[in-house]
């Protein structure tokens, strides 16, 4: 592959993910464009952008799901490449092609690549082949019930109903009983197809009670391809993760040599170039089977950056422009440990209902080993249109002990007003005895807070409190919107140093 040198990359993406993107391209000396639709016009991304380009209304399909506007964004502006971040087009292989016609570098896998591991079902069949163990399943070919029906009792319930595309648990459904097949089938079309722009769904054998344990792989090239280990993935709520850790406390170093041996066996079966992730679930009887291969960087990539000192999205753009990873994989080793908290504009008390509304004031939390991947500011509008993911609260400690002292700390330092947020749910998570003892399962939430509500006498932040931020917030001077007029506050004020929760 010749290589090339980029000058300018348009983020094909929002929220977090883009931000983080543009900070990438900042620090290797190369500009970046965000696009945008009409809902995001104030958003953080695009306020902190070299260029912005509008690409339609606000409904994922007729903006960040539009593959001829974002190319034709990335034309007119002058990039050369497009780095599609996570969700969205990132797994698209049409999305892919149409960047490779237009003379854009596409940083992620080849779309041959992407079609192989894409779709859930081809991935399967790979799998098989190359001997790579693989949850019972089958695919539903048409609507015929009857062969629907045939193949559910075939494969035995409980059963899961997934997307063939995409990730980020869109598009999937557990279901117990028949009964309940044709309903749950029927939503996961109408929410894989939202959110995908494919309503494809296939089944397999739920396995009650697994771990998620997910290797990231990287590949050059050159024929060089490398994991950087684990992450332990298994709190989820809707079968979307919310708590990420690395190293997993389920695996002893045997068992970890063996599982990143095997993804990388899976990698190399499909030509894999990039940064992509090969996911399994662990059972209870430490047997894994093979999940799916997420083509693109993941939410909880920071975990594995925190632990083994590379960045990844840096090396997704290297990679992309033809140079050879510059480490094998004697190489890498995990250091400390690493801990994710998704922050979510939710009320976990209320089935993790999302929370919209205006973002009165924000302080994130900081210090040593502290990290917070962030999409938002003071005055930021949460909308219903996109998912309600607001930032990533990372730490890393010496060991799981010391980590979760730290995140604990980290979360209730955190201040978010203006909508409800997980933060509260996230700070009682890490001290449940259950999670603290490392005995997690996808099942967890359901499982010991399936009813949560806030406990405490300072569970609700206090009127002074409040009135102190809101304050704040009215004092703050304002920043230059993307038009150049006053737009927003800073996001940075600080309040100095309390204690949210105790």
């Amino acid at each position: 592959m010749q290589n090339h040198t980029f000058k300018k990359i348009l983020v094909a993406n929002r929220g977090e993910i883009a931000v983080r993107v543009m900070n990438a391209c900042r620090e290797m000396n190369i500009s970046s464009v965000a696009v945008y639709s009409e809902a995001d016009r104030s958003a953080r991304h695009v306020l902190e952008a070299g260029q912005a380009v509008e690409i339609g209304p606000a409904p994922p399909l007729e903006s960040y799901l539009n593959i001829a506007r974002i190319v034709d964004a990335a034309i007119q502006t002058g990039c050369d490449a497009i780095h599609p971040g996570y969700g969205f087009l990132s797994e698209n292989a049409e999305f892919a092609r149409a960047c490779r016609k237009a003379g854009l570098i596409f940083i992620g896998p080849t779309p041959e690549a992407m079609e192989m591991v894409g779709d859930k079902l081809t991935a399967r069949r790979t799998m098989i082949e190359a001997g790579v163990p693989v949850t019972p399943g089958m695919e539903i070919d048409g609507s015929d019930w009857q062969e629907i029906e045939k193949a559910a009792q075939s494969v035995g319930f409980p059963i899961m109903v997934k997307a063939t595309a995409g990730g980020g648990g869109k598009g999937m459904r557990v279901v117990r009983e028949m009964a309940d097949l044709s309903s749950a089938i029927a939503a996961s079309q109408r929410e894989a197809k939202s959110a995908f722009g494919n309503d494809l769904v296939y089944i397999e054998k739920f396995i009650e009670r697994p771990r998620h344990i997910e290797y990231q792989v990287l590949g050059d090239t050159h024929g060089n391809l490398v994991h950087l280990f684990e992450r332990e993935c298994s709190i989820q709520r809707r079968h979307q993760k919310i708590v990420e850790e690395t190293p997993s406390p389920a695996l002893d170093d045997a068992l970890r040599r063996e599982m990143g041996e095997t993804a990388c066996r899976v990698m190399n079966a499909v030509d894999y170039h990039n940064a992509g992730t090969v996911e399994f679930l662990l059972d209870e009887d430490n047997n894994y089977y093979f999940l799916e291969v997420n083509a693109r960087i993941q939410v909880e990539h920071p975990i594995t950056e925190m632990v083994t000192g590379i960045d990844l999205v840096k090396q997704q753009i290297r990679v992309a422009a033809g140079e050879k990873l510059p480490f094998k994989q004697s190489d890498l080793q995990q250091r400390g440990h690493a801990i994710e908290c998704r922050i979510y504009a939710e009320d976990a008390s209320n089935q993790f209902f999302p929370s919209i509304g205006t973002l009165l004031f924000v302080k994130e939390p900081e210090g040593p080993g502290i990290r917070c991947d962030s999409g938002i500011y003071s005055g930021l509008e949460v909308t219903h249109h996109y998912d309600p993911i607001l930032s990533k609260l990372v730490v890393v400690g010496e060991n799981r002990e010391d980590s979760l002292a730290k995140m604990k700390a980290a979360l209730s330092n955190y201040v978010i007003l203006g909508v409800q947020t997980s933060l509260r749910f996230l700070y009682e998570l890490m001290d449940h005895p259950e999670f603290v003892s490392g005995n997690l399962h996808t099942g967890f939430l359901s499982e010991h807070m399936q009813n949560w509500q806030p406990s405490g006498q300072n569970a609700h932040l206090q009127p002074a409190l409040i009135a102190a931020a809101l304050a704040s917030t009215r004092k703050a001077k304002p920043a230059p919107g993307a038009d150049g007029e006053a737009a927003i506050t800073t996001p940075w004020q600080s309040l100095g140093s309390w204690d949210m929760f105790n």
